[in-house]
């Protein structure tokens, strides 16, 4: 494809290096598009014939069909998905092959094959997000009365819904779904026509282009177009950060189904044994999940690295965005429908969950009762305070302390402070937007179940 000006051959170990069709092959299906509506363009503006078109667009189809049944022979001459297709074009059409890339560059060509990668898997990824959004609602309006510890800084905070904690996830899948959309707003962007660097020379339609291609608009600078990886970049932001959401939500799974715990139990098919101890039960499906956002996140730092000291224009370190890409899908499209399997069959012990509860956690309550009595929050919160500190130094439960304590530590305190102890109360009483209150929950699921429609 190149060497016309090069009088010897490239040294074999060089070409190992040089050549990526061992990994971008994956480009074939964006790859053929693009090169069939680039034959539609060529023939309207008089490059080529119909004739010609219809030769190349018949025969581009041939190769498709044979990448998709795993039957295209690749050569050691390959040097990447780009001349793969066209040394097969040409084998079975003809030198009218040899016509395809007139004005084209492997610059812009590669550029417009990732760019209709990127927005295929962010559909895909999508629809992995919404299917495991839907699974964390059905379980969530399953549990719906369910009481739970909360946590902060893994100490017991105070009393919430299992549902409220199940839908904090919900809310961190949105923001990753609404990612990818914003992502693929910016990959939408068709950089064919670009050429090389400089454009193209042969009247090509890139209107019609990116009409056929599917995309939103065209790039306005060529040699922005060939070099920009912004998109990719984007994308495994998104990837990486929604590996960190769900290797939070492994921790607390890995934490929650321990006996310790013992608030969900995993179903077998998501969990594996031990080779020796013939007890054990592992939660390797979340001990997955957490791990995987590891590779994510390496994924986004070897593109940011490979970007930040390259000079402007397409250079050959761009062919290193397309192995952390591809990580990025395969690593996201095996965990997500994964961990969808997990809270699909989990079961939820109520049981554990209730006897976990314990009066301390309604301290914030109590100094709620101080503040309704009219005192300042900043004393009513010390107050409380104080009632845990005598309950501690008795051995007993807050709610064992008789009112004669209570009033000791402020006169406010009368016999209803006993109402306080009780967590279903507690719960109910945070009936605010985003609140944990079984009907404030409800109405949160009805808000998700809205957006996900």
């Amino acid at each position: 494809m190149w060497g016309g000006r090069f009088s010897k051959s490239i040294d074999d170990k060089f070409a190992y290096l040089n050549a990526s069709f061992r990994f971008d092959w994956r480009l074939y299906d964006a790859d053929i598009r693009g090169s069939i509506a680039y034959a539609k363009a060529l023939a309207r503006s008089g490059i080529i014939t119909e004739a010609e078109r219809d030769a190349l667009i018949v025969g581009l189809q041939r190769v498709k069909q044979e990448f998709d049944l795993h039957t295209f022979e690749s050569k050691s001459t390959d040097e990447d998905i780009h001349t793969a297709v066209e040394r097969r074009l040409g084998e079975l059409v003809g030198t009218v092959a040899g016509k395809l890339h007139t004005g084209r560059s492997r610059n812009d060509q590669v550029a417009t094959d990732t760019r209709l990668f990127v927005l295929d898997a962010i559909r895909n990824l999508q629809s992995a997000i919404r299917n495991l959004q839907s699974v964390i609602v059905e379980k969530s309006e399953a549990h719906i009365d369910i009481l739970m510890p909360g946590y902060t800084h893994v100490q017991r905070a105070q009393p919430i819904i299992f549902s409220h904690w199940l839908m904090s996830y919900f809310w961190m899948l949105q923001r990753d779904h609404e990612r990818f959309s914003n992502c693929a707003t910016r990959a939408s962007i068709m950089p064919l026509g670009a050429g090389a660097i400089a454009g193209n020379a042969l009247g090509i339609d890139r209107e019609f282009l990116a009409h056929e291609l599917g995309f939103a608009r065209m790039s306005q600078n060529s040699i922005d177009a060939v070099s920009d990886r912004d998109f990719i970049a984007e994308f495994l932001f998104a990837a990486a950060l929604i590996g960190v959401h769900l290797s939070r939500l492994g921790e607390d799974l890995v934490y929650y189904s321990s006996a310790e715990f013992g608030f969900i139990t995993m179903d077998d098919a998501y969990a594996t044994g031990s080779s020796l101890m013939p007890q054990k039960k592992n939660p390797d499906a979340m001990e997955l999940a957490r791990g995987k956002s590891g590779r994510l996140i390496g994924d986004l730092t070897t593109l940011l690295t490979v970007l930040k000291g390259l000079p402007s224009s397409y250079d050959k370190d761009l062919q290193e965005d397309k192995e952390p890409l591809f990580d990025a899908v395969d690593t996201l499209d095996a965990l997500l429908p994964v961990v969808a399997g997990v809270i699909r069959t989990m079961r939820v012990n109520a049981d554990s969950m209730r006897a976990a509860l314990d009066t301390p956690m309604l301290a914030t309550d109590l100094a709620d009762y101080l503040v309704r009595k009219g005192m300042p929050f900043r004393e009513a919160h010390r107050k409380a305070g104080e009632a845990v500190k005598l309950a501690e130094s008795r051995g007993v439960a807050l709610s064992e302390l008789s009112t004669e304590d209570f009033k000791i530590i402020a006169t406010e305190f009368d016999a209803d402070v006993n109402d306080i102890f009780d967590f279903n109360k507690s719960v109910a009483a945070r009936d605010v937007l985003g609140g944990t209150a079984p009907h404030a929950v409800k109405e949160q699921i009805a808000e998700a179940r809205a957006l996900m429609e």
